[in-house]
């Protein structure tokens, strides 16, 4: 699973997951930064034509535009939803241990089309 992260993820986040062995590129890095200023739309493309899964917080407009390619037959890498609730974007130490979790469990799958809600890494929910 190789990952993209959304631009209000940042290239810390990125740097402590490549450390920890999970491919991730913050979209700040991505092709030199040339996404960042671009539609979802765009994004979703690119990074299914890179084979990058893209986490995110956005929940507003990005499940439209999935559904919409849906019903079309368009397909996409993958997602990963984060909700503000569940783990906070400051909270870099839970969103690097949520991810590397993730990869542990569902990295070797083909994530075509596929969407996740992140969670709590299970060793920081049972303390």
């Amino acid at each position: 699973m190789r990952l993209l992260l959304d631009e209000h993820l940042g290239p810390a986040l990125a740097d402590a997951l490549v450390k920890r062995g999970v491919d991730a590129v913050a979209l700040t890095a991505w092709h030199d930064g040339r996404y960042l200023e671009a539609s979802d739309e765009a994004i979703l493309t690119a990074g299914a034509a890179d084979h990058r899964v893209l986490v995110t917080y956005d929940q507003r407009t990005i499940p439209p535009l999935l559904r919409l390619w849906g019903e079309g037959g368009r397909g996409h890498a993958g997602v990963v939803f984060i909700d503000h609730r569940t783990i906070a974007p400051n909270d870099i130490g839970g969103l690097v241990r949520a991810l590397v979790e993730l990869q542990a469990r569902l990295g070797e799958l083909d994530w075509s089309d596929r969407t996740v809600f992140l969670r709590r890494d299970r060793r920081q929910t049972d303390e």
